[in-house]
C-alpha cells in the first residue's frame, strides 16, 4: 500500500496520512511531482538484469524519454546481503537537491522519500508499481531501509545520471525512517 504523510517540518510527530492512491496524487500534484502507477508487460523473475527490466518497461521509459528529453536511465536493484548497503543508504540519507528533474519507477520492493517544501516535509512510501518524479531543486532524501529489497528505475535528463548537491541540513535525522514508518502503519 503506497502511503503519503505531510508534516511540518519542525513536528516530525503530527503528520496527516493519507493511503488513498488518487488522495495522494492530488496532494504530491499540488507540489508539481507526478505519482502514478504503472503494470508491467511481463512477469520478472528475481534475478532479471538491468537488460531485462528495461525491455520489460520499454514502452513507458520511451513515453517519459519523449515527454521530459530523459538523456539516460538506469536499473538500481539492491538486496539485504549487498556488502555496501549501508553506505549506499547513509548517501541517499542526506537531504539534497538535483539540478535535474528526477524520476523512479519502483519495479519491486519499496522505498521512502522524503520531500522538505516550504515548511512541510512530504514522506511517500512507495511501493512495487509507484512511479515518483521529484521536481528540480526539490530538497529531499531517500530511505530504503536496514535491509533494502527494492529495484528501481531511474531516468535523468544528464547524461550524469544521479548527481546530488547536499544541503548540509541534518532534517533527515529526525524523521522516522523506512522501517519505523512501515511499522507504525501496521
Amino acid at each position: 500500500m503506497s502511503a503519503l504523510t505531510i508534516y511540518p517540518d519542525d513536528q516530525p510527530q503530527h503528520g496527516v496520512l493519507y493511503t488513498n492512491f488518487l488522495d495522494i496524487q492530488q496532494q504530491l500534484q499540488t507540489l508539481g511531482v507526478r505519482f502514478e502507477q504503472w503494470e508491467s508487460a511481463f512477469e520478472l523473475t528475481p534475478e532479471a538484469d538491468q537488460a531485462t527490466v528495461l525491455e520489460a518497461y520499454a514502452d513507458s521509459i520511451a513515453l517519459l524519454k519523449s515527454e521530459y528529453a530523459f538523456q539516460s536511465v538506469d536499473v538500481m536493484k539492491l538486496k539485504a546481503d549487498h556488502p555496501d548497503k549501508t553506505a549506499i543508504r547513509q548517501k541517499f540519507l542526506a537531504e539534497h537537491i538535483h539540478d535535474d528533474f528526477e524520476v523512479r519507477f519502483f519495479v519491486e520492493g519499496q522505498g521512502l522519500f522524503y520531500l522538505h517544501v516550504a515548511d512541510k516535509v512530504y514522506v511517500v512510501l512507495c511501493q512495487q508499481g509507484d512511479l515518483i518524479s521529484v521536481p528540480a531543486n526539490t530538497p529531499h532524501w531517500f530511505d530504503m531501509g536496514e535491509n533494502p529489497k527494492f529495484t528501481c528505475i531511474r531516468l535523468f535528463t544528464t547524461p550524469d545520471g544521479w548527481v546530488a548537491n547536499f544541503t548540509g541540513s541534518s532534517i533527515a535525522s529526525v524523521f522516522p525512517t523506512l522501517d519505523q514508518y512501515v511499522a507504525a502503519l501496521s
